[in-house]
């Protein structure tokens, strides 16, 4: 496998064009291509678009589907797998070197994006009119980049590339919406694996359920269903399981007769001080108030 440090060494392998700028660099297949096969890494961010008529795509070993319109976002050292793949339509790829970046705000908002933790089958599907914008965005960067590039470039360019993020992350949460209601409420089969989990004595045997442990069962990333439970709920995918063992710490509080030690480990902390911390943040209150029969807040 293949790792680059350079845009430049990255076309050249790919038999691109060399970049117009070294810490940026634009891909278009405005018809249909063919591209071989490569396994690469590279020290840059990935915003891509395509439409695929054939081929598979690998980012972070986990396929990518094959829907029209869709878009993907690459952090940098991120494996990526092509093969055999055949573009139908316009298609583009931009990267943009993590060293592009320095000083500008962008910098930071890059990295906190989620969709850039995303599986790549858990991609952005676009309407029509959301391709639309996409493109339009696109083809103002690709002007920028091949005009004399001069102490503003970079800040247009950067301004562009951010405003693509902006509408991505609109267009997910759109995507959200409509996932909730073709397939129903995540949240709904979320409580039912942890439900399960419990009931399985996963507390006792393997401590608390961890959000990758809970995101592999609903086969999502982690960072993809944390996304979608905030939509849904206002609360992160580790707010949930908290609240959920909380839930249960407050019966059994109030109707066992372990300790609160014991009852913490029932439910899978590794010391009731970590538990008690958490009781009360939930709560307002220790567990022996609670137990004492104090009033929630």
């Amino acid at each position: 496998m293949k790792h680059y440090k350079t845009l430049a060494d990255l076309h050249k392998d790919n038999g691109w064009a060399a970049p117009e700028n070294p810490m940026i660099s634009l891909i278009g297949c405005l018809s249909s291509c063919t591209l071989g096969d490569r396994e690469f890494t590279v020290d840059a961010y990935a915003i891509a678009f395509k439409k695929l008529k054939s081929g598979v795509i690998m980012y972070g070993r986990t396929p990518y589907d094959h829907t029209d319109g869709s878009m993907y976002f690459m952090k940098p050292r991120q494996i990526i797998e092509m093969r055999g793949l055949e573009f139908e339509d316009a298609s583009f790829m931009i990267y943009i070197h993590e060293d592009y970046l320095n000083g500008h705000p962008l910098h930071t908002i890059m990295q906190q994006y989620g969709f850039f933790e995303y599986e790549v089958n858990e991609a952005l599907h676009l309407s029509p009119r959301e391709e639309a914008t996409i493109w339009e965005l696109r083809d103002k960067i690709e002007t920028e980049y091949n005009t004399n590039q001069d102490e503003y470039s970079r800040e247009i360019i950067l301004g562009h590339i951010a405003s693509i993020l902006l509408y991505a992350q609109r267009f997910y949460k759109r995507q959200f919406i409509n996932r909730t209601e073709l397939s129903g409420k995540t949240v709904t089969k979320f409580n039912t694996a942890l439900q399960q989990y419990i009931k399985d004595g996963g507390l006792q045997d393997k401590g608390l359920p961890s959000v990758n442990y809970m995101a592999t069962q609903l086969h999502l990333s982690p960072r993809y269903l944390t996304d979608l439970l905030k939509q849904e709920t206002g609360k992160t995918a580790l707010e949930l399981i908290h609240l959920s063992l909380i839930s249960e710490a407050k019966n059994l509080l109030r109707s066992a007769d372990q300790g609160v030690a014991e009852i913490a480990y029932m439910l899978g902390f590794e010391n009731s001080s970590y538990f008690t911390r958490l009781f009360k943040k939930q709560t307002g209150m220790k567990p022996l108030e609670f137990r004492k029969g104090g009033q929630l807040n």
